[in-house]
């Protein structure tokens, strides 16, 4: 397999889509599964295309180069005490703006204030007749219309690929703390996942690992007030408050994929919240398997050994790295997305929805 081009600027970037007959844009290389098509494809790496094109903190926006890591965009945010509340992940890994955007994956704060979706405002990309398009815009009020920018979230570079992307951020809250609470049996996880989760404390996240007898909550807010929250959620549930040091591994091994097999394969699967008891079961079924709920229930994931078969899912999934099929679970209806690859790849230069 050859070399990929490594376009360093937009008008490069569209030079090497247009050169090639079949394409796959790749970014840092941190969910392979993604990217991984027949030797046919020209490979095109997006992680010379990078760099905060513009920030405006007073609006809460910034627009940046694909290729940017996530980690320079967290780090600028940061420093005006802002961030993207999705949590997004694998940026201590590498992972790029524009492979987050193509994976379509969200973190613990998906489970408050939305997913990545929830968040883009506008692209810039290189469709299947290497045309450059720019669809949304770079406010938060655009003007009403049909909201594209946000079908090449989770498109895994099916309709073209992404040279610019803009996104409006949160203030980041002022305290934040975690709390574990125990959880011996599913019928306790299922209480904690329904009630907590609908409760008036606005919790920040929601996630277990399946073999553990517990359930992490996330608050965030003014120290005041998650004061009064904390206790009264201990107060319902037994539990402890972790250290702030022990809260900032526990979120990293969770952004980071960290409990998973180094090596393995790791799928994304598509839960409702009574589905974690059902999904726990098929993962202590597959021998060595690692599983994670998260979102409060609606996302889990699934972690093999190498060499070892994960079996067919019974909900909608996606490998993010690793062996087997791309979707190795109920497969995603692709009526909506055919239409819209149909009008921006009507060569089929990028890979087909299935492939």
């Amino acid at each position: 397999m050859s070399d990929p081009l490594q376009p360093s600027s937009i008008p490069e970037l569209v030079d090497a889509v247009r050169s090639t007959g079949r394409v796959i844009a790749l970014g840092g290389g941190t969910k392979p599964r993604l990217s991984a098509v027949p030797a046919e494809f020209t490979r095109v790496s997006t992680t010379r295309l990078r760099g905060i094109v513009e920030y405006e903190p007073s609006e809460f926006t910034f627009t940046a180069l694909a290729g940017t890591p996530l980690s320079e965009i967290v780090a600028a945010l940061a420093e005006r005490g802002q961030y993207l509340p999705f949590d997004p992940v694998l940026a201590a890994a590498g992972g790029t703006l524009g492979g987050a955007v193509a994976s379509g994956l969200s973190g613990p704060g998906r489970f408050r204030f939305g997913g990545l979706r929830d968040f883009i405002l506008g692209v810039r990309f290189v469709d299947g007749n290497g045309r450059l398009l720019r669809m949304g815009g770079k406010v938060v009020k655009n003007a009403a219309g049909f909201d594209l920018p946000k079908f090449f979230v989770g498109s895994l570079g099916r309709f073209g690929v992404l040279a610019e992307i803009t996104f409006k951020v949160f203030p980041r809250a002022a305290t934040i703390r975690t709390l574990r609470l125990v959880a011996t049996d599913a019928l306790t996880k299922s209480e904690i996942l329904s009630k907590a989760g609908s409760a008036r404390w606005e919790i920040d996240a929601l996630e277990f690992p399946t073999a553990e007898d517990a359930v992490f909550v996330r608050l965030a807010g003014p120290t005041a007030a998650l004061d009064v929250i904390a206790a009264e959620i201990l107060a319902r549930w037994p539990g402890t408050t972790l250290t702030a040091s022990e809260a900032t591994s526990f979120w990293s091994n969770v952004s980071e994929f960290g409990w998973a097999h180094p090596g393995g394969t790791l799928t994304k699967v598509v839960l409702a919240p009574l589905d974690f008891t059902q999904f726990s079961e098929q993962v202590h079924a597959c021998a060595g398997a690692r599983g994670w709920v998260g979102s409060g229930g609606n996302v889990g994931y699934i972690s093999v050994p190498a060499g070892t078969s994960l079996a067919p899912l019974l909900w909608p999934a996606v490998t993010l790295r690793g062996e087997g099929t791309l979707w190795p679970g109920a497969k995603p209806r692709f009526e909506i997305m055919r239409a819209v690859k149909t009008a921006l790849d009507p060569t089929d230069r990028f890979p087909g929805l299935d492939e």
